[in-house]
């Protein structure tokens, strides 16, 4: 047995350790209090430590975050066409950058997209400039040809969501924050509404309320899905009657019981979203979890793109009468539903559109708005010389090659800028010698002369 001797310097040592364990609040065990009850802390479960530790779905995350980059270039692109002459300097740009949620600078942002944006020097003022290319001003004509040419399908989809609500009322506030996403022009309050006041109509400003309803509207698209299952499958019934359509991510952990409960879930009878339950009120908790699951399933399945931000869909959870916590509820559905915390904003995405980050079913607005995205992917690619100075060109016509050269335009073509020669002489020796930007400038005036 080992003997500890007590010196004067063992015991100022041990006098140390104490006053350092009591000073920082630690309790030390050891033999001779090893019989006391320890107190283990419970670890915190709530739906913000939930959705760290939740299965992420990286294709998704991935289109979340191309999807950021569009829609920060049409907020630039929105406040340049406020401009008077449809353009911007970059100074001014870089004053709005913390509106429209930049968080680097802006010279560097429209660098990366010169597809979308086009930098150049300002022949008067002389100061760098942008405005928006040509191919990115066609898709947004584009885009709002085919959204005024779907009026129909719009006012029908501002019918199924007032046939959602409560009392047949949406607030305007809330639909013109989802305007995107449903697919609705910015003008649809003037454009739109006047001529459909025999279905809908302006209570107040604020109030958006349904003449009668249309019971050929009130199907909801998962009743098609399991009326798809129940015939082409041959699922049962019971089976298919008040299922949803289930796909979990990749590497999604299925831990004991989970199989059973989810079977059970599936099962469970519920009144469905274009149904009124003020007969009936709704007592058990999971039979209205599972009404609130399918009212936002149905609300989803109307946007353009089936997903719409977390904070916009709080929205409308007085009206929809989901007065729960959508976040948790929305975590405990990770088959159906998933939460990117991607692109600077958590979005709710309806998981059964989407298949490798594709959405499976695409409309036409969805079409034109994978144009822009392909716009904002190509980055740098495809950018060279005569296409930049084809543009300067076009934009800057003095009427002849000599009085272009006299213009300085600096366009961002991959860090470099292209400088037209002022000098006569050495314009007429290479001319000779090497065909120069300048000549394709004489080319397209005498054609579109």
């Amino acid at each position: 047995m080992a003997l500890i001797v007590f010196s004067p310097g063992n015991l100022h040592a041990l006098s140390v350790r104490l006053r350092i364990l009591g000073g920082s609040g630690a309790f030390q065990y050891g033999p001779f209090n090893c019989g006391m009850q320890r107190r283990w802390k419970k670890p915190v479960d709530s739906a913000r430590t939930r959705l760290e530790g939740r299965t992420r779905d990286h294709r998704l995350d991935k289109l979340m975050v191309q999807l950021r980059n569009l829609r920060l270039a049409l907020a630039l692109r929105e406040l340049i066409s406020q401009q008077r002459n449809g353009y911007a300097s970059l100074q001014l740009l870089s004053k709005w950058r913390h509106e429209v949620g930049l968080n680097i600078d802006i010279g560097a942002f429209l660098k990366k997209y010169p597809h979308v944006f086009q930098i150049y020097m300002h022949p008067v003022k002389r100061n760098h400039c942008c405005k928006i290319t040509q191919k990115m001003a066609d898709l947004i004509v584009e885009e709002d040809a085919v959204i005024r040419e779907n009026e129909i399908d719009i006012v029908q989809c501002l019918k199924k969501l007032l046939m959602l609500s409560t009392n047949g009322t949406l607030n305007m506030h809330a639909l013109w924050l989802v305007r995107r996403e449903l697919g609705l022009p910015d003008d649809y309050r003037s454009s739109i509404l006047p001529r459909c006041q025999h279905d809908l109509y302006l209570e107040s400003p604020d109030t958006l309320s349904l003449v009668s309803r249309d019971e050929k509207l009130a199907v909801a698209k998962i009743e098609e899905w399991r009326k798809k299952e129940y015939t082409e499958k041959w699922l049962a019934e019971s089976e298919t009657k008040y299922a949803f359509p289930i796909s979990f991510p990749t590497g999604f952990k299925i831990e004991k019981g989970f199989r059973e409960k989810l079977k059970n879930w599936q099962r469970l009878p519920y009144t469905k979203p274009y149904e009124k339950n003020d007969s009936h009120p709704i007592h058990n908790v999971e039979r209205l979890e599972k009404r609130i699951v399918g009212i936002l399933h149905e609300l989803l399945s109307l946007t353009v793109e089936k997903m719409i931000p977390l904070e916009r869909l709080s929205h409308f959870r007085r009206v929809f009468a989901m007065e729960v916590n959508l976040r948790e509820l929305l975590l405990k559905h990770p088959g159906i539903f998933y939460i990117s915390t991607k692109g600077s904003a958590q979005t709710v995405i309806l998981r059964e559109s989407y298949n490798k980050g594709c959405l499976i079913e695409p409309n036409r607005v969805h079409d034109v708005r994978t144009k822009m995205l392909d716009l904002i992917l190509s980055g740098c690619c495809n950018i060279g010389e005569p296409e930049s100075a084809a543009w300067v060109a076009e934009e800057y016509d003095q009427g002849s090659c000599h009085e272009l050269q006299n213009i300085m335009c600096h366009v961002d073509t991959e860090n470099s800028i292209l400088e037209l020669e002022t000098d006569s002489d050495s314009y007429r020796k290479r001319h000779i010698t090497e065909e120069l930007p300048c000549q394709h400038f004489c080319d397209s005036q005498e054609n579109s002369e």
